[in-house]
This record gives structure tokens, sequence and C-alpha cells, in this order.
């Protein structure tokens, strides 16, 4: 069967991509955030990885508001960027895992998910960002399946609903008949809010709690309702759901145990307050 090692959850910024075309790492905007990923790198390294299971939002690319899923999975050989422009210019495609993306599939249907099957699927910053932040030489060497959750229009799924998701993904990677290793990632994030009366909104008490509640108690986030979220984060803070699926598949068999690994919060960064938590299986 497969290993599940472990999770992280990041922020996804575009900016952040403008950022690493230019070379901007160390420049005192961005080095705070950027100086958090090396000890998450060194890990990756070791652990070596062969899949990514990344949940994440779409931006309009695949499902805009006159059609949008509640969840949809990736399953398609190879993920072509097809990004805003505001960061990477060019990137090769990802290599898709269809075997995976299959099984995920099928026990997310026998869990009675509702899901929609992608088997063309273009990718935005939101899946390649953290890919490049978490790799940042050389080709992706992981395969890639992309689970991605609405968090753009209402209606939203419930903390509750997508932390039951992410522990059925968890189960669907457990039992996968096969000998590779697979990490779970998280894009979104954390506290923002980038329109209305409430444009800049940052919490950081909230988000703290949050990344602790991880580590500590992983359902505590799921007391709180949709709206009450948005409240506590920001219209776009609550790309958390992210987080929330990505602890919740670490949860299940053997993995229901984890240790952190390293973490980053830094405020702000294109008025985000942004987070790297990465959590290893033990």
């Amino acid at each position: 069967m497969a290993k599940l090692i472990g999770g992280i959850g990041t922020s996804h910024i575009p900016a952040i991509g403008g950022a690493i075309h230019k070379g901007l790492q160390q420049e005192p905007y961005w080095k705070p955030f950027f100086d958090g990923y090396p000890p998450v790198q060194e890990w990756l390294a070791r652990t070596r990885p062969d899949v990514v299971v990344m949940f994440y939002n779409d931006h309009g690319l695949n499902f805009f508001l006159d059609k949008m899923p509640t969840f949809a999975v990736g399953a398609a050989a190879q993920y072509n960027n097809a990004d805003e422009g505001w960061g990477i210019p060019t990137l090769p495609p990802f290599k898709g895992e269809l075997d995976l993306s299959w099984h995920i599939i099928n026990t997310l249907v026998e869990k009675e998910f509702d899901v929609v099957t992608c088997q063309e699927m273009l990718v935005d910053h939101a899946c390649t960002l953290p890919l490049k932040l978490l790799w940042p030489q050389g080709d992706c060497p992981v395969t890639v399946v992309p689970v991605c959750i609405n968090t753009v229009q209402f209606p939203l799924p419930s903390a509750k609903r997508v932390y039951a998701m992410g522990k059925a993904v968890g189960e669907a990677i457990k039992s996968w008949d096969s000998s590779k290793k697979v990490a779970v990632v998280a894009s979104g994030g954390l506290s923002h809010q980038l329109d209305g009366e409430r444009a800049g909104f940052i919490n950081k008490a909230f988000d703290l709690q949050f990344m602790d509640s991880l580590l500590t108690n992983p359902e505590w986030a799921t007391q709180f309702s949709v709206l009450e979220l948005v409240e506590k984060t920001g219209t776009q803070g609550i790309e958390l759901l992210m987080w929330l699926a990505m602890r919740a598949a670490l949860t299940v068999g053997d993995g229901s145990s984890v240790r952190k690994v390293h973490s980053n919060y830094h405020i702000p960064i294109s008025n985000t307050a942004t987070g790297l938590l990465a959590l290893e299986t033990v």
C-alpha cells in the first residue's frame, strides 16, 4: 500500500510567482516569507515523496460563477499551467498520477461525495506556486493529483464537510495499491480580504490559533459555520478550508499522529497573512 508521509499548508498569492521570476526572494519585503521554506524543502529532500495530492481553489480558470462544483478532482495525464500572467511566465506541464486520481474519485463517490471528474484540467497559481516553493530548482519531481474545493461562490462547503472529504481522500491514499510515497498539500490563505468594506482585514490571533489546532485538535475549526469563518478570516481567508482537508487526510489509520516539521507566519504579503506548516505522520 502507498505511504502517506505528511502534509503541508502554504499560501499561494499570485505575486509570489513574480517575486520568484524577478529574483526578489532576499529583498526586505519578501525575505521573511521565502526564508520559511528551506527547512520544508530539506524535509522533502529527505523523505522524497513521489506524488502530491493538492487541495486548492480554482480562480475562474476551469470553473466560473455560472458553473462552480463544490469538489472537483483532476484525472488527467498532465496539467498545463494557464496562470493569469502575474507570476512565472512559463512552466512545463505537471505530470498527473492517473491511477491515484481514479482511486480517489471512486473512493469519494463510494463515500457519497458528489465530485466532478476532470479528465482535462488547467492549473493556475494556486496549484503551481506551492510546487515551485517546495521544489524551487528544476522541474517538479512529483506527480500531481489536483483536488479543487470551492471557496469562491456561495454556497460553500462547511468546514465539517471539507474535513470529512479530506479524511476520505486520506483513506483513499492509504488504500492505494502502490509502493509510492504521497504528500498532501493545502494551498491558500490564511486570513485576508481583498475587496469590500473590510479590504485588508487580517486576523493574526485566529490564524495562529488555527495553525496550532492542526497539531493539537484538528477538528477545532469544524465548530464554525462558513459565515463565522468568513467573519473571522475575511472573504478570501475561507481558503483555510484547504488546510483543514489536508490535516483531515492525515488522521486515518496509523497516520493519526503527526509531528511538526516546521512552521512560518508572516504579514502582510499583498494584504494577506501568509502561513506555512509542514506536518509529518508518525
